[in-house]
């Protein structure tokens, strides 16, 4: 079962649209660094009181794992963009199988068949 080519743009349509809003997502909470990667901005105006200090240290600590789990759904989105440049899109990871047009249409940036 080969994608069609409306299938496939349909598709790429969908992982654009979720690659924007995940950068605006990332955007808002970290600053973009010459690589590539993200950065969590820590807050600039660090209060004088030690909980103060310890209620923004662990708003900080909150927005590391919001950001690594956005850059990591992001790098995925990335991933399959480029399988589909490559022609490889659609290809499970471990099996070499055809991933299910059902869990492309549910998650386009899948990498894998649910049983592998």
């Amino acid at each position: 079962m080969a994608l069609d080519q409306a299938k496939l743009e349909e598709l790429r349509v969908k992982l654009q649209k979720e690659k924007e809003r995940l950068e605006r997502e990332l955007s808002a909470i970290a600053r973009k660094k010459e690589d590539g990667k993200f950065e969590v901005k820590f807050p600039d105006d660090i209060g004088d009181r030690n909980d103060e200090n310890a209620t923004e240290v662990e708003e900080f600590a909150d927005m590391l794992a919001v950001e690594k789990a956005l850059e990591a759904q992001l790098k995925d989105v990335n991933d399959a963009l480029a399988k589909m440049e490559n022609g490889t899109y659609g290809i499970c990871e471990k099996t070499g199988r055809e991933i299910p047009l059902e869990r492309l249409e549910a998650y386009p940036a899948a990498r894998t068949v649910v049983d592998a």
